[in-house]
């Protein structure tokens, strides 16, 4: 409801006038207040169809590689006394997050697992054809590891064939 107090005519009124929209939303409500109950009493029990998981054949199989260091005591994650990792730790890559590996153990394991996938998809070409079943490595730093670890995983891995690197981070809590 606009109410006009005096003055010129001349100026239009610049008032929105809310009475149609609120007219809608009542109906609109009254709908919903109606519509709800008699749909929820007509929904019988609802099955919901349970299939087995089965992997993917065409799922590509990227690479996760953790690297971390030992503490300062020389304890590596997931040992008793694990203090956290150090600058002054030794390095510590884990394969696929479970077995920690060395340089050499990593290019190799690397090298039988992208061959593995290559000779599975039917060769070289047959896997350039298809960019998207080009294996990844996906790489997840410790915050405290030396950046010298971190680049001796990214050179094993690309010397082994990987032609893609990621990183994988936590975000960081701004409250913090």
């Amino acid at each position: 409801m606009a109410i006009s107090t005096g003055g010129s005519g001349e100026t239009p009124m610049s008032d929105i006038n809310t009475t149609p929209l609120v007219d809608v939303m009542l109906v609109l409500l009254i709908i919903f207040l109606i519509a709800v109950p008699v749909a929820i009493q007509t929904i019988e029990k609802l099955e919901v169809p349970v299939f087995e998981s089965v992997e993917s054949k065409d799922k590509v199989e990227n690479l996760l590689l953790t690297v971390s260091t030992t503490d300062d005591n020389g304890v590596s994650a997931g040992e008793p006394g694990f203090e956290g990792a150090s600058r002054n730790g030794e390095c510590r890559v884990y394969f696929n997050n479970i077995a920690p590996v060395t340089s050499e153990e990593l290019y190799d394991q690397a090298f039988e697992r992208l061959d593995a996938i290559v000779q599975r998809a039917g060769g070289p070409e047959a896997i350039m054809n298809d960019p998207e079943k080009i294996p990844q490595v996906h790489i997840r730093g410790d915050v405290n590891a030396p950046w010298s670890c971190v680049a001796g995983a990214i050179y094993n891995v690309q010397a082994a064939g990987y032609p893609t690197v990621g990183f994988i981070s936590n975000p960081v809590d701004p409250n913090v």
